[in-house]
């Protein structure tokens, strides 16, 4: 699909293609033996780098799905809004559906549960639509009930299917439901949308607060709700949110106050699905061989040199689509 750039918030792309990029060197570094446990998620209670890199994503979803709906319903009406939204949503669930059998039939991501990232973006774009024309009040208490549901569900029921499945399965969507939600009410404070909204000034230093604060309460919740991607728990969802903000906060920042721009970040946010879709057929080139010296038992050297060569191929490709203002959205 082409598009122009107009109206885009660089910051935005810039923090997009960040968590792309970082999502794309995790999926390869996965399966390297040699890769210390701290670049990889944690096995299940605790909490690491590359545990923050989907829900850096989800957040990235929440800086726009707001703003993209009002604009959208201005301009088509509602419904069809509604319609659209929903497509997008179902087409992301059956692409994720497609990748993952792809990947595990080629070995790439070795499972036997066909849910992945796409799926649970798609199911948690589907729960924030239905709550996106609420009051940001109401959204938020909206996402906070979703969490604690979700919680006593996952305490009493669902602990061990959410542990098992890929990206928490579909009873996870709950809760990365509930981080999209709690975006959203984000987003309108960054963005200045929230009807009550009179000072876009004021509206950006609350953002910066209450960031702050939804960290805090993950920190707190921590010591009683035991912090895990893997099962997608509360605490989980709290403290991602706080630091996906923030670290948004950082690229707002870095384009508000400086003339920097970080390389290659922007061309990869403007095309973001396409070059995710793509980098499992980039990692295949590493994962199908069947030498354990070439991918799992890859020596360090071998590791940045395959890892360089993935970051460059699939940014060439970003650079050459960006140059030609082609940009592939649902």
């Amino acid at each position: 699909m082409t598009q122009t750039t107009s109206g885009r918030l660089e910051a935005i792309d810039q923090y997009r293609g960040f968590a792309i990029l970082l999502m794309v060197l995790a999926d390869y570094l996965v399966g390297v033996k040699i890769v210390p446990m701290w670049l990889k998620h944690a096995p299940d209670v605790g909490y690491t780098v590359i545990d923050l890199i989907a829900p850096l994503f989800v957040f990235a979803i929440g800086l726009t799905f707001g703003m993209s709906f009002r604009r959208r319903a201005a301009r088509a009406g509602l419904w069809p809004t509604y319609e659209h939204f929903i497509t997008r949503n179902l087409a992301l669930i059956g692409l994720g559906f497609l990748l993952t059998l792809g990947g595990d039939l080629t070995g790439v991501y070795g499972s036997t549960v066909n849910w992945g990232l796409l799926q649970a973006l798609g199911a948690a774009g589907l729960l924030a639509l239905v709550v996106i024309r609420l009051p940001l009040i109401w959204r938020a208490a909206v996402g906070l009930a979703l969490l604690a549901v979700y919680q006593f569900l996952l305490d009493r029921l669902w602990l061990a299917d959410v542990i098992a499945a890929p990206h928490n399965g579909p009873w996870g969507a709950l809760n990365w439901g509930a981080m999209l939600i709690l975006a959203t009410t984000l987003a309108d404070l960054y963005h200045g949308d929230a009807s009550a909204v009179r000072d876009p000034e004021r509206s950006r230093r609350a953002y910066l607060w209450i960031s702050l604060a939804v960290l805090g309460a993950g920190l707190a919740l921590a010591l009683g709700v035991p912090v895990s991607k893997h099962r997608a728990s509360a605490s989980f969802v709290l403290l991602s949110l706080g630091l996906s903000a923030l670290v948004f906060y950082g690229f707002h920042l870095l384009n508000a106050r400086t003339s920097l721009r970080p390389p290659v970040l922007g061309t990869w946010g403007r095309n973001a699905l396409l070059l995710y879709l793509l980098h499992g057929i980039v990692i295949g080139l590493f994962v199908l061989p069947a030498i354990p010296a070439w991918y799992v038992d890859a020596s360090w050297w071998l590791v940045v040199v395959q890892a360089a060569a993935l970051l460059g191929i699939l940014s060439a490709i970003g650079l050459y689509l960006d140059r030609r203002k082609w940009y592939w959205t649902l």
